[in-house]
């Protein structure tokens, strides 16, 4: 079974869902049979990939038109979210920033087999090291730190790689009518959207896997004439 994710790197929520996901496919004996693909959403394309000069709180009033008091107090429940799956959020020191450099560097970590590990250390990098997720040497050492090659990263973010596999995702995600993330599709008949608790993630999961297994029921009458170790019945 399939379970495709989309997500932003700058999305704190996507932060969060990743772990309730994590965390309940960790409850379910199917766990090793289900493959999940990460799928590239810009949350804000028009940011510069060398990072916005202002704080997140500055740039989060000016994109939500919100008082400075209000977004303080979502980032604060945010910070409550996120410590209780053992995220440390530093959003007083994480960089606004263009993430297209690191959904592209996404998609050739999940060639490779480490799409998930890509997403955490981009993820920690970006909410809780405060580091420059679109700056090429940034990149380059997160990726090469999972056991990524080296010369294969640097290839890949001084080329147009990947490129268009990002700009597809982005396309699918508006023509399932996805307009915000993080959004989970799962085996393509279900979608779960934003970062839901634990028990949801799990529930849902186990009908989806359920309902994919092949059902055997019996017809007719199993007195009917058969033979069997013992004989046939006549």
């Amino acid at each position: 079974m399939k379970v495709e994710i989309w997500s932003d790197v700058m999305c704190p929520f996507c932060y969060v869902g990743k772990k309730h996901f994590e965390n309940a496919l960790a409850q379910l004996p199917f766990k090793d049979k289900i493959e999940v693909e990460w799928k590239s959403f810009q949350l804000d394309p028009t940011l510069p990939v060398e990072g916005a000069s202002e704080s997140t709180l500055d740039y989060l009033v000016k994109r939500k038109g919100m008082p400075k008091e209000q977004i303080e107090g979502m980032m604060h429940h945010l910070d409550q979210s996120g410590a209780a799956v053992g995220i440390e959020f530093r959003q007083d020191i994480a960089i606004p920033v263009n993430t297209f450099r690191a959904h592209r560097l996404i998609h050739l970590a999940q060639s490779h087999g480490k799409g998930n590990e890509m997403e955490e250390a981009l993820f920690f990098a970006h909410f809780t090291a405060g580091k420059n997720v679109g700056d090429l040497e940034v990149l380059t050492d997160l990726a090469t730190s999972i056991g990524l090659n080296k010369e294969e990263v640097v290839a890949l973010l001084q080329s147009e790689e990947q490129t268009q596999e990002v700009k597809n995702d982005i396309e699918e995600a508006q023509a399932l009518g996805i307009s915000g993330v993080p959004f989970f599709v799962v085996d393509r008949k279900y979608g779960i959207s934003g970062a839901q608790p634990i028990d949801t993630f799990a529930e849902a999961l186990t009908q989806a896997y359920e309902e994919s297994q092949p059902k055997f029921e019996m017809k007719g009458n199993q007195d009917a004439n058969a033979c069997g170790p013992d004989g046939c019945e006549i």
